[in-house]
């Protein structure tokens, strides 16, 4: 006879990698400056979205700190970008492999702007890079396939 066994197991997680399918980019201003096309925003990747095909942002986070990775110094971004199901969030442990990955709504984390209701990213980031108000929630990724 087996038996299958889950184990539970901590794990140090220091980074937080996005993929993010957003709808409409005009939603966001970088610098103060309307980014009606995506154009400005650091972390774009021009791959087509599930969604409408208008690419994706994709910024890592240093959850310790809030600062998004290789952000370009003296930039400024608000970001209220929609979003909708077609995000993927991944959990990277400090050396950056990966340790868990969810995708669907937006995380509670992304939007410490504001409430996001499972579709919107609601941040401002600094010129250094850093989100305002960020507070780290894994609680989305402690949920079993089951929940």
């Amino acid at each position: 006879m087996e038996i299958e066994v889950q184990q539970k197991v901590k794990m140090a997680v220091r980074y937080l990698k996005v993929r993010a399918g957003v709808r409409y980019w005009e939603d966001g201003t970088v610098n103060g400056v309307e980014d009606a096309d995506g154009s400005r925003i650091p972390c774009r990747d021009d791959k087509p979205n599930d969604s409408l095909g208008g690419g994706n942002w994709c910024p890592i986070i240093d959850m310790q700190t809030g600062k998004i990775e290789n952000w370009p110094q003296g930039t400024t971004a608000d970001i209220h970008y929609k979003v909708c199901d077609d995000g993927e969030y991944e959990l990277l442990d400090p050396d950056g492999s990966s340790l868990r990955k969810i995708d669907g709504y937006v995380i509670g984390m992304m939007c410490p702007e504001g409430e996001g209701y499972g579709d919107y990213i609601i941040m401002k980031i600094a010129e250094d890079g850093t989100i305002a108000n960020w507070k780290v929630d894994l609680s989305e990724f402690e949920k079993s396939d089951d929940d």
